[in-house]
């Protein structure tokens, strides 16, 4: 079937140009020289315009260049934004963000100079160090981010209190301490301390992992850094005398105090990159080791100190007293071989200690002498040539002096003694008259009796260097009121601590030459080597003629049957010694209650070797005197000395001078 097509239109052509005319051609011009018209053709038919066509519609872009020049300054601003930051990161604030940035990265612990020992004369050890732990802990890993529990530093907290004894709510404020990575929860902690810990650790982390990764190990923050403690290994004993360290590990009393830098060593420091708390093993680590400190070598001799120990503790014990002293010193060398002290305390437990016992009352405490101290009054009497030890002394009942009435520890008839007698049955009245012939007048008799007092060593510290040693009491002579310038002479009205007591004794017995007392042998270094102490002063107090009769005196004391101190004796040995019983002042009251008992002494007479002097503050319980409570414990403790010394029992017999003389009538 032949396919239809549409009628074709006709499209009109373009129209054709106008032939020109040639000239002359038509009619001719008229007279006007106008050409005439010609006449109009008849118009073609044209078609109707076609519409146009519709074009698509277009969209056009506008002028870029604005646009990129703004993008430009913009860009340009955010660079210099950062590079800005940059220079202030790198330059300007460069040191502190390295810093910020090691405290994060690094940790810095402090490495603990392990603290010399402490040892007797013979090497044991009195004081000595162990190995134990500090507890710490991350308080970041117990952050409810990194645990995952809100509570955590309290659960923590509620485990570890029973084991480091210390209260719940103050181990988790230390576990909440915040922007820390370090926190100290407990020093010094034994290692079966740090064991349970370790064991309790053990058992939550296995809880964690059987939890299938949701656990939590509570206890992952809590660390420890190896460290030392002080232990005492004979608890108490000497325990004034070496003191304590504290929870820093410094000295705090005694010994440990006063030698603290020498014993101490010097600190060391460690810094290792940390992660979580804990050392990154291949990182490595850098810092200064630390230096062990000095041991200490004292002049005590540990068994002689135990002895004395003993003694003057169950005495004190036995009086119901409130303290007591007991000093042992090497004539010789003024060595202390013994000071102890009762009441006491164990420096391993000082939690359960009286805070009235944790000093060294044998240096602290300052207390008027008694009769002692007489041995002074007769050391100047004698040296100045006043009297010797037959010169006669008649001793009334009653000796008004002053605006006082004196009398001696017993009412008597008048006594007919020797100067020595004086000394044996130890008169106070007899003593002030033998004290008022050393100047023509009371004023001048004081300053000569004063002088040899301060040459004795009374006054002044020991020379120990001990914390807390008291000088004494004694006034200049021209303060002395009427009471003192006839008390001090036997032993009232100036106060002496029990070392310088003791002094005293060891001078007479070195042959009147004053040793200054000593307490340190010498000390060991890191390297092991000993280097031993400065030797102690010396210096001449009364003439060795005078020293050898004061000790024939005091032999006198113990061996008449007359003197004070018969119950001082030892067989063997030949001893001197004198008794003391002073009236008391209560340093509570501030006014005199109670008794001094005391009683000194050093033997053999012969060739001295030991001093030992005893004092028992206010016993209340049976006998107050000094030859009756402190003879028994100078007994003791003098023969066990002369025995551990291996000293040779005497091989002389004593002098035997007289004690009283028959008037003439």
């Amino acid at each position: 079937m032949p396919s239809q097509e549409p009628p074709r239109r006709r499209v009109p052509g373009p129209a054709r140009p106008a032939r020109p005319r040639p000239a002359g051609s038509g009619a001719r011009a008229g007279a006007g020289g106008r050409a005439p018209r010609p006449a109009p053709r008849p118009a073609a038919r044209r078609p109707a315009p076609r519409p146009p066509a519709r074009r698509p519609r277009t969209i056009t872009l506008g002028r870029p260049k604005p646009r990129l020049r703004l993008i430009s300054v913009g860009l340009t601003l955010v660079m210099l934004v950062f590079v800005v930051r940059l220079l202030q990161v790198q330059a300007v604030d460069a040191s502190a963000y390295a810093a910020k940035a090691d405290k994060y990265r690094y940790q810095e612990y402090t490495l603990s100079a392990e603290r010399g020992e402490i040892t007797d004369r013979n090497g044991i050890a009195l004081a000595t160090s162990v190995d134990a732990y500090d507890i710490t802990a991350d308080p970041k890993l117990f952050t409810p981010e990194e645990s995952k529990v809100r509570d955590a530093p309290e659960q923590a907290a509620a485990l570890l209190a029973p084991i480091l004894g210390k209260e719940p709510a103050e181990l988790a404020k230390k576990l909440r301490t915040p922007k820390s990575r370090y926190t100290l929860l407990a020093r010094k902690q034994t290692p079966q301390v740090w064991n349970q810990i370790k064991d309790l650790k053990k058992v939550y982390a296995q809880k964690a992992r059987a939890a299938d990764g949701t656990g939590v190990n509570l206890l992952g923050g809590v660390l420890s850094e190896p460290s030392t403690k002080r232990v005492y290994p004979n608890g108490d004993l000497g325990a004034g005398i070496l003191g304590y360290v504290n929870a820093e590990g410094r000295g705090a009393g005694g010994v440990e105090s006063m030698l603290d830098p020498e014993l101490a060593g010097r600190d060391g420091k460690i810094r290792f990159t940390a992660s979580g708390g804990r050392q990154v093993p291949t990182a490595g680590s850098q810092g200064t080791p630390a230096v062990p400190g000095s041991d200490i070598e004292l002049t005590i001799d540990r068994d002689i100190q135990w002895a004395a120990q003993q003694a003057i503790s169950d005495q004190v014990r036995k009086s119901k007293a409130d303290r007591g002293y007991v000093i042992v010193q090497d004539t010789r060398t003024g060595e202390v071989l013994a000071m102890a002290n009762a009441p006491g305390f164990d420096p391993n437990d000082l939690s359960a200690a009286n805070s009235a016992a944790m000093g060294n009352a044998a240096l602290q405490d300052a207390y008027e002498p008694g009769s002692t101290s007489k041995v002074m009054s007769m050391a100047a009497v004698l040296e100045e040539g006043k009297a010797t030890p037959d010169t006669h002394v008649t001793v009334p009942n009653r000796l008004h002096r002053g605006d006082r009435l004196f009398k001696d520890d017993i009412d008597h008839r008048t006594w007919y003694l020797t100067l020595n007698g004086v000394l044996a049955k130890s008169s106070n009245i007899g003593t002030i008259l033998a004290t008022g012939q050393l100047g023509k007048d009371q004023a001048e008799s004081n300053r000569v009796l004063d002088g040899y007092l301060r040459r004795f060593g009374i006054g002044s510290p020991t020379g120990l260097g001990f914390p807390g040693e008291t000088p004494g009491i004694l006034a200049k002579p021209e303060d002395w009121s009427t009471s003192q310038q006839y008390t001090i002479p036997f032993g009232q009205g100036l106060s002496v601590n029990a070392l310088q007591a003791a002094s005293v004794y060891s001078t007479i017995a070195n042959g009147g030459v004053r040793v200054e007392p000593t307490l340190v042998r010498g000390t060991k270094g890191p390297d092991g080597r000993f280097a031993p102490a400065a030797a102690p002063e010396e210096n001449r107090v009364v003439s060795e003629k005078t020293a050898k009769t004061l000790a024939q005196m005091l032999e006198s004391v113990v061996e008449d049957r007359e003197g004070t101190g018969t119950r001082a004796a030892i067989p063997g040995y030949r001893v001197a010694g004198k008794t003391g019983t002073a009236n008391r002042v209560d340093p509570e009251l501030g006014r005199y209650k109670g008794y001094t008992a005391s009683f000194a002494g050093f033997a053999p007479a012969d060739q001295p070797r030991v001093t030992v002097y005893c004092a028992i503050q206010n016993p209340t319980k049976g006998s107050y005197f000094g030859g009756q409570i402190c003879g028994p414990i100078y007994k003791k403790v003098m023969e066990f000395a002369l025995k551990t010394l291996h000293v040779a029992p005497t091989g002389s017999e004593s002098a035997r001078l007289p004690v009283t003389f028959e008037p003439t009538p």
